[in-house]
């Protein structure tokens, strides 16, 4: 694990974590994720997706994590108001449309950008969409909502998942311009989970699984 020179924004210690019948995840884990952009780079199935849910405080998994000084086994609901994650999978916002899906995604968020939010739906092409029910979206277009909402929150860390999937090529590039400029203008970490390499931004640090 390569980190910044800075004050961890999340810490993970001794993170034990095993799927019945399989090899465990992690065994006496310990990370220290800085501001910037975190890359968790590995082989599909190989429990990106997993992890990310642990560090969000969704999944349950032994050991200590501490986002901010809260600690998630003292203070659960006060840490995940800090993380930005939503499951790409859910279909819990599918009736509702895409700005009121956006309206609850930043409930809380007292440093949401608005400014940003809004250059985001411009550069995803998600003016003429943003009125529509969410089940009436792509998958792509429904991956630009969640997106833009996680870039312009002003919670500490936020957890993306394949971001790039099912976007068109200038999505693409509105995608890592903006990460690059949100990862450089304040001390919240983003970690981002991809079975590829990431160059269109300076990573501050690399998760490698499996888990040494």
């Amino acid at each position: 694990m390569n980190t910044a020179l800075n004050l961890p924004v999340l810490r993970i210690q001794d993170l034990n974590f095993t799927y019945p019948e399989q090899s465990p995840l992690a065994s006496g884990w310990s990370a220290s994720i800085g501001s910037g952009v975190t890359l968790m780079f590995g082989d599909t199935g190989g429990g990106k997706s997993t992890l990310l849910r642990i560090m969000a405080g969704v999944q349950p998994a032994g050991g200590r994590l501490t986002l901010s000084g809260v600690r998630l086994d003292e203070s659960p609901e006060a840490y995940r108001r800090n993380v930005f994650f939503v499951d790409s999978a859910t279909s819990i916002f599918d009736q509702v449309t895409a700005r009121a899906c956006t309206a609850t995604l930043r409930e809380g968020d007292a440093a949401f950008d608005e400014r940003a939010w809004r250059d985001m739906v411009d550069g995803f092409s998600l003016t003429p969409h943003i009125d529509k029910p969410m089940y009436m979206l792509s998958t792509g277009s429904k991956r630009k909502v969640w997106l833009a909402s996680a870039l312009a929150s002003g919670r500490a860390l936020t957890l993306l998942d394949e971001p790039t999937s099912a976007l068109d090529a200038g999505s693409i590039r509105c995608l890592w311009r903006v990460v690059g400029e949100r990862a450089n203008s304040s001390e919240r970490a983003i970690v981002i989970a991809s079975a590829e390499r990431i160059d269109q931004v300076l990573l501050a640090g690399t998760i490698e699984l499996p888990l040494a």
